[in-house]
């Protein structure tokens, strides 16, 4: 099977999206059954960007996954053409431009609002990266459910609990500086808690850095793979109240490491944790801070319990989970 994988999202993120397509590109190529083609299109200023979506993924991405003679077509995000003669399979990684457009620049709410729908509609299937983007796909796109397959995240095998770790007292904190990733109440939380906090994510949005200013507080901005690992290893535990994800990858990075996780209730998070982790209020500075302390009282609890859980996100299954949602587009 020849796939044409759209690989312009590595041109403008380094965060979670371009970890997971690193992660399925990587595991597809390793398979015998599958020929991935990359298709991607300039590069990551914020004007190419906005050419990208009026003109790569409307018009010339179908036209180079047909020169390609792809026989399928893998959009990596919630864009892509509405008319492609090779059938579409498009990601769903979460719906939060749609979800809390508040959070989000102009030009991704204008997107949101006026393409993001019919795009995600259009294509023959949706392959969302958890039961809960699944679910709202159904919901807030219209998708029938029948057409949406589940192809979750993994983890890169660096993430394991053996190996360096950070020095320190401190819990950890992972995601890009903006508003969803609700930093500020873990700032708060973790004051509360009276532990450092370490923030690991590039700047992004919203003035969320200027809020993060406090003498327990350590911004560490983009930090190698290898740090990272070092890091959850070294952590009381992971911080991760965000308002909305549709996965959460640092949550099963942290389990694979053996960090205990403090993440959010009622939430993809907890879909993925599962009872492997202490879910919190995310709206509760309170909540999260008594979190932490419940995470470092069941330690050894959680780390055999998050060691257990994150042995199903490998990108092995990843890349299973994406081949056989192909065959149905093929269907």
């Amino acid at each position: 099977m020849r796939v044409g994988l759209d690989t312009s999202p590595l041109a403008m993120t380094q965060a979670g999206t371009a970890r997971w397509l690193r992660g399925l590109q990587g595991a597809l190529e390793a398979r015998d059954d599958v020929e991935v083609v990359p298709l991607a299109w300039g590069g990551s200023h914020r004007l190419v960007a906005v050419a990208r979506d009026l003109a790569w993924y409307p018009w010339l991405l179908p036209r180079a996954a047909r020169a390609a003679r792809a026989d399928v077509l893998h959009c990596a995000i919630f864009r892509g053409p509405r008319r492609s003669r090779v059938p579409v399979v498009l990601t769903v990684h979460d719906l939060a431009p749609l979800r809390h457009p508040e959070a989000f620049p102009a030009w991704t709410r204008l997107y949101a609002a006026t393409r993001l729908r019919g795009t995600v509609r259009a294509a023959r299937r949706v392959a969302a990266v958890s039961e809960f983007s699944r679910r709202e796909t159904a919901e807030l796109c219209g998708v029938d459910p029948a057409r949406i397959d589940v192809v979750p995240n993994g983890v890169d095998q660096l993430f394991v609990p053996d190996g360096p770790a950070a020095e320190g007292d401190y819990a950890l904190a992972v995601g890009t500086l903006e508003p969803r990733k609700n930093l500020p109440r873990a700032v708060e939380a973790a004051r509360l808690a009276g532990v450092e906090l370490r923030i690991v994510g590039a700047a992004g949005w919203g003035g969320v850095g200027r809020r993060l200013s406090a003498p327990s507080i350590r911004w560490l901005g983009r930090v190698p793979d290898e740090e990272l690992a070092a890091l959850y290893r070294g952590a009381r535990c992971l911080v991760y109240p965000s308002l909305y994800e549709g996965f959460g990858i640092p949550v099963a990075e942290a389990m694979a490491c053996g960090t205990p996780v403090v993440t959010s209730r009622d939430s993809a998070m907890a879909d993925v944790a599962g009872d492997a982790a202490v879910l919190v209020d995310p709206l509760d500075a309170g909540s999260i801070a008594a979190g932490i302390g419940e995470a470092g009282r069941r330690r050894g609890e959680l780390r055999a319990l998050g060691l257990e859980r994150a042995r199903r996100y490998t990108w092995e299954h990843a890349a299973a989970a994406a081949v056989d949602c192909y065959r149905r587009a093929l269907a």
